[in-house]
Order: C-alpha cells, then structure tokens, then sequence
C-alpha cells in the first residue's frame, strides 16, 4: 500500500485491515498519535484524513489509500496547527499530555469548518476527546484563544 502521511508517500507492506494507528507508530515510527482505547472511544489517536478529524485505531489502512493523512508531527508546520499550539501553550492546557494531540488535532479540524466557534459547537466537535486529568476549561479557552488571534 503507498499512503500519503504529512505530505510524504510511504510504501507500506501490512495487511489491508491492519490499523491506521498501527502503521503510523509502529510501520512509519510517528508515535506521537496515541493508543488510548482501541475502540475509537478516547480520542487519542485522531488525526486528519483529508483534513476531517478521523479515529485511526479502528481506520484500516486500506481505507486510506489516495487520501491525505496527517498527524500531530506535521500540524504545527500549517499556520492553524501553529496558533492551535500556541494557544496550548498560553493557556497552559496539558497535564499529563498523554491525550493532548488528539485534541489539538479535534481543535484543528473545528477551527478550520468553524473559525469562531460557540462554546456549544467546541463542545460538539471535542465531545468524545477524553482527557483524564479534566483540562477541558483550559481546552475550551485555548480554542477561543486560537479563533481570537
């Protein structure tokens, strides 16, 4: 399989229903997507398919084949990424990190349908983006503040 990963094409040798997540960590060595709970349920692997925030632990990779992947290591190289990034910074978001490019990946792909989100419509597109040290307020600000600046 030849997948386009952060603009650069890979030549993947795996089983066709083998997980996008899978082939990113394990087959590219990208692991700063991460494995959270394997059911599409966390949100810790998501990254962008064509620039929709997707669930890569349950995306078989055959599925991706001529589409654009992109991952938390290439988000911050787009002008959106950066002030996402900066945003969580500022507002000093992470605790423990773990979940934290999931949701700046969610974040992503929101600002870019929706440049000024509502606290409603953040919270639809972040709904299913776990973070278990409770930094969702801290979340929620770094988003106004990335749509502000």
């Amino acid at each position: 399989m030849r997948l386009t990963i952060n603009g650069q094409h890979h030549d993947i040798d795996a089983s066709a229903d083998m997980p996008l997540l899978w082939v990113l960590r394990d087959l590219v060595g990208l692991t700063g997507t991460k494995f959270g709970c394997g059911a599409a349920l966390c949100g810790a692997c998501t990254v962008h398919i064509d620039g929709v925030a997707t669930r890569s632990c349950v995306l078989p990779a055959s599925a991706v084949v001529g589409k654009q992947i992109t991952t938390i290591e290439a988000i911050g190289g787009t002008p959106l990424g950066k002030k996402i990034q900066d945003a969580w910074v500022a507002e000093d978001v992470p605790q423990c990190g773990y979940c934290q490019s999931g949701q700046i990946m969610s974040a992503t792909a929101l600002l870019k349908t929706t440049p000024k989100p509502s606290n409603a419509e953040i919270d639809s597109a972040m709904n299913g983006n776990i973070c278990r040290c409770g930094t969702y307020s801290r979340i929620r600000k770094a988003i106004h503040r990335a749509a502000e600046g």
